[in-house]
């Protein structure tokens, strides 16, 4: 607080120096068309405001500028939104864009002023100023988004909307905002000179053009700081809208398989309905089966590798690789380093293709734990772990949704607690340590709506004991799905219950 307090008073000091420097240059030409002080820029100023129409030129103003800035900063977000989902956009627009980039200003001024007249001048020109840094910064922003949390967030099955606010939003905002700070004054600056070139009606521009012809350097002055004081708190105005979209971090909305009674937050309580049966819940036939209880499994109780291929240039990874899965069982793959363990697991999930082979029976919905932890950074444990509990209910019939989140992150914190410390969950992932956020994912996973969890290392980073506490947590929470673990550690085998694969 008082760092701060040192900081506003010596910038005070610094413009109190300034306009000392300013008035004794005044003083000493004594000349008021060539210079004026500022207390006579503040008597001006203030003959400027007690006019009645002093409030409708800035309004006016205000409004063609503004509306051109706005305009612009819409068609920007959109058309950069369109042009990064497909690239035949880009191209197209790429030409105008550049065009509208590199032809100076005067000659689009001459122009507008042929085709639109004087009175929407500031408007176009403040568009065609603002449309291109905020569409290339769109593109940038979108593009920057981490490969690897979209990876994520295709296993999960995370919605396009949920997509854009929890992995897009955080990469967009630094190319937006730095992006603003330059549109924002640069649609004023070339928003007036239009003003001064086209003369509307009740503008700010045609003031400035007066007070030249009357050689009025006071009121120049004091027109001028108008159209500084009124840009500046604009420019505040909207980079504060800007940050609080930023910095606003609401839980995803979610569908919840709780079926008894929680409290939201006033105290009331919340009835979250009942489901049909989801192949995650316990005690199916299907499951029984799976662990060995009953009968021979079937074709469609089996997951089935046959005869993969899969290179890398002419490097091969795996040749002619077989594997059979029994749905609902647990199963540990073990290979060293470099042995293609990663890799067959992204061939599983879909995010590479095989060069030759079959995979059969893969379930559509899986939980995993990647190689990395693949976390929203800015965000916290218990929002991370909600993002994976959406996907394969949206818009089902048969879930109903939670229009009270309160119950459902209730439910989430008390079981993260198992495994996690309850003073991190509120904390943004990239505060936390590196078997925290180890813990995170797993818990993603586990908790997700899933038939199957497909975990690559999921205890590496854990000392023994949260290692032993998160095997047995993933234990007791299978709930009948079929694991697939990568592992260097013999013991994990025997830990987790498992078969052993050899890759």
């Amino acid at each position: 607080m008082e760092h701060t307090m040192r900081k506003q008073m010596k910038k005070a000091v610094i413009i109190l120096f300034w306009l000392i420097v300013w008035q004794i240059a005044a003083v000493c030409i004594d000349n008021h068309i060539l210079l004026v002080g500022p207390v006579q820029v503040l008597n001006a100023f203030a003959h400027n405001v007690i006019q009645p129409d002093f409030f409708k030129i800035v309004i006016h103003s205000f409004a063609r500028i503004g509306l051109g800035f706005f305009l612009a900063l819409f068609a920007g977000l959109m058309l950069g939104t369109m042009g990064y989902r497909f690239r035949i956009v880009e191209e197209i627009l790429a030409p105008a864009i550049q065009a509208v980039k590199s032809i100076p200003v005067a000659s689009f001024v001459v122009l507008l002023l042929i085709w639109f007249g004087s009175q929407r001048l500031s408007f176009f020109i403040s568009f065609l100023i603002v449309f291109p840094n905020v569409y290339v910064n769109m593109i940038a922003g979108l593009k920057s988004a981490d490969i690897k949390l979209l990876e994520m967030a295709q296993v999960f099955g995370i919605g396009r909307a949920k997509r854009f606010f929890y992995i897009y939003r955080p990469a967009v905002m630094p190319y937006l905002n730095s992006c603003l700070k330059i549109s924002l004054g640069m649609s004023w600056k070339s928003g007036v000179a239009a003003e001064v070139i086209g003369l509307p009606d009740y503008s700010m521009g045609e003031r400035l053009y007066m007070s030249k012809i009357y050689l009025d350097t006071a009121g120049l002055l004091a027109w001028t700081f108008t159209i500084i004081l009124v840009s500046f708190l604009f420019e505040k105005a909207v980079l504060k809208l800007i940050k609080i979209f930023a910095d606003w971090k609401p839980y995803p909305r979610t569908y919840s398989r709780i079926r008894t009674e929680r409290c939201n937050v006033r105290g009331e309580k919340v009835k979250y309905g009942k489901m049909r049966y989801h192949p995650a819940d316990t005690g199916t036939d299907m499951y029984r089966k799976a662990d060995g209880k009953t009968g021979q499994e079937t074709k469609k109780d089996m997951i089935q590798v046959q005869k993969v291929d899969k290179f890398y240039t002419t490097l091969p990874v795996l040749q002619n690789f077989n594997m059979s899965l029994v749905k609902g069982q647990r199963y540990l793959l073990m290979a060293p380093s470099g042995g293609g363990k990663t890799t067959l697991l992204k061939i599983l999930i879909g995010l590479e293709n095989v060069n030759q082979g079959e995979i059969t029976g893969m379930p559509e919905h899986i939980g995993m734990v990647f190689q990395e932890d693949r976390l929203c950074e800015e965000y916290d444990v218990i929002c991370n772990i909600m993002l994976g509990m959406t996907g394969w209910l949206s818009g089902k019939s048969e879930a109903v949704l939670c229009r009270e989140v309160a119950g459902i992150i209730e439910y989430v914190r008390q079981e993260a607690v198992r495994i996690l410390p309850e003073e991190c969950l509120t904390k943004q992932v990239n505060e936390l340590s590196g078997g925290m956020r180890r813990r995170a994912a797993l818990l993603r996973a586990v908790m997700s709506f899933s038939d199957m969890l497909i975990l690559d290392e999921p205890f590496v980073g854990l000392d023994e004991e949260n290692r032993l506490r998160c095997a047995q947590y993933l234990m007791e929470n299978l709930r009948g799905r079929t694991l697939l673990v990568t592992t260097h550690r013999e013991d994990d085998v025997e830990l987790l219950r498992g078969i052993k694969i050899t890759l």
